[in-house]
């Protein structure tokens, strides 16, 4: 392997991303749009509300005098009182999942609507039912000892790695089957450049991309969120680097034959999605079968998400996350050869 020839390639890929304005300004704007938006999704709030519909619509402000709401429910941090026209409107809204319950806050039978097919509005009718018990006894309540995780907390490096997965799959797979189908990698072929080297420095190329994007998004979201890393940033970054090289490896194995961008663009769909939805970027698989928890230890995501996880939520080290890091590298070192070997410059 001839790093002066891994090195021209990688300056070579670098000066090309930076010469294109609309792609280079698009990597760098993304990431402060996520950010924005999660400013404005949570704005200081607790992530999981529910919003409950009040009528008449002055009952939602109002005070308790005019309204036969109890003021635990009124009061709970948990819910949203959002004002609707009338019980027909509300009905309505409730039946699109707009709002979780519908509440007619005059009645004095304390009347209530809840659409049956949502979960969110059975939780929201027990919190109901429940404020209607303060004051009577109770089964004893107890708090987790030790620090609490925040739910942005658990979220954000979910965030982190989906982006990092779609930069990192469509940077480098899209656009290597892009140069062969303009012809581009033919004329490499004539130069002593191997397989190899070309894939290493496309990956590299991308990996660096990648992590530049990565701690703009970090900077910018600890400003707003204040994170509680409990562990090192240093290793947090060294895993989010891991992960990312392993990622880009996957894409240069769909990259190395693929002559269709629109067969590739499908390809990857069809390796983004399931991995966005089994390796835990937004939810939590607890209680999921068997079958797809064992799925989604498969998935590089997964790997690189409980590794992050384990280190900037419980304070883990090297040891705890030694294994996920292991698969990782494991991974990407495979990933790269198979990718090296069934890479053609025109096929």
């Amino acid at each position: 392997m001839n790093l002066h020839r891994m090195w021209a390639i990688f300056v070579a890929r670098n000066a090309e991303f930076f010469r294109d304005r609309a792609s280079f300004g698009w990597n760098f704007a993304f990431p402060f749009l996520i950010i924005v938006g999660f400013g404005i999704i949570f704005n200081g709030r607790e992530f999981k509300q529910f919003k409950v519909g009040v009528f008449p619509p002055e009952a939602a402000l109002s005070v308790s005098s005019v309204t036969s709401m109890p003021d635990a429910f009124r009061s709970d941090r948990h819910i949203i009182l959002v004002p609707v026209a009338d019980k027909a409107d509300g009905e309505t809204r409730l039946s699109r999942h707009q709002i979780s319950l519908l509440i007619d806050a005059t009645s004095p039978t304390h009347a209530y609507w809840l659409n049956d097919s949502s979960p969110d509005g059975s939780l929201a009718e027990r919190i109901y039912l429940a404020s209607f018990m303060i004051g009577r006894p109770v089964p004893e309540k107890g708090v987790t000892r030790g620090g609490q995780i925040r739910y942005i907390d658990w979220l954000m490096p979910g965030i982190l790695a989906m982006n990092m997965m779609f930069s990192a799959l469509w940077g480098v797979g899209y656009v290597i089957v892009r140069y062969r189908k303009n012809g581009a990698l033919k004329r490499l072929r004539a130069t002593p450049l191997t397989a190899l080297e070309y894939l290493s420095a496309q990956m590299f190329s991308r990996i660096c991309l990648i992590l530049f994007t990565l701690c703009v998004v970090w900077i910018g979201a600890d400003l707003l969120f204040h994170f509680q890393v409990r562990g090192s940033l240093l290793l947090l970054f060294a895993i989010f680097a891991l992960g990312g090289l392993n990622l880009c490896s996957i894409g240069l194995i769909l990259a190395a034959r693929g002559t269709s961008e629109e067969f590739a663009s499908g390809v990857l769909n069809f390796i983004t999605w399931p991995m966005m939805f089994l390796s835990e970027v937004w939810f939590s698989l607890e209680g999921s079968p068997a079958w797809v928890n064992d799925l989604s230890r498969l998935l590089p995501l997964t790997h690189l998400l409980t590794a992050a996880r384990r280190v900037m939520n419980e304070g883990g080290t090297f040891a705890d996350v030694h294994f996920e890091c292991g698969i990782l590298l494991l991974g990407t070192v495979v990933a790269l050869v198979i990718a090296a070997t069934l890479f053609s410059w025109n096929e």
